[in-house]
């Protein structure tokens, strides 16, 4: 074999291991972002939580209200959305289909998550019977944390 050759073909394998490299690279970036990082398009991430962009972020005081900072774990925990896209115009018709065949029961409040208020509530909410005290005192703690925030804000639930 002529040294022109082998040359050519030296050149042409590190130009191949090159472009290996450079996509294994770019996979490890992405995944990177996937995983820990912002990724700026609606994919669901298989390790739970949201990884869609938000506008604000809340901590939820789970020692002032207990009941639902639990319920509001235990439903993420279960798939629901962290994340509570503001839409008040669609509260009614929301907690409407959340609570559509949720017996009341006497001394209990019917606490849905994600919340009426937020575009991802309604149909599928999970509900859980928690304490009127509880729910009120979260119900008013939220409205006051979200009420200057307009309709179509992204506000992201963190219970600590």
């Amino acid at each position: 074999m002529s040294k022109r050759r082998r040359s050519r073909k030296s050149k042409s394998k590190q130009r191949f291991k090159k472009q290996i490299l450079t996509l294994v690279a770019m996979v490890m970036v992405a995944l990177y972002a996937w995983v820990g990082g912002e990724w700026s398009l609606d994919i669901p991430s298989p390790f739970g939580g949201s990884n869609r962009s938000v506008d604000h972020t809340i901590t939820f005081p789970a020692e002032r209200y207990p009941e639902t900072a639990n319920h509001i774990k235990t439903a993420i925990k279960a798939g629901h959305s962290d994340v509570c896209t503001i839409d008040r115009s669609g509260a009614e018709s929301n907690r409407d289909l959340s609570l559509k065949g949720v017996p009341v029961k006497k001394g209990k409040d019917r606490d849905e998550w994600p919340m009426a208020m937020c575009a991802e509530g309604g149909a599928g909410a999970d509900i859980q019977y928690i304490s009127p005290k509880d729910n009120r005192g979260a119900g008013s703690w939220v409205g006051n944390q979200l009420s200057t925030y307009p309709d179509g804000t992204r506000v992201k639930f963190v219970v600590k």
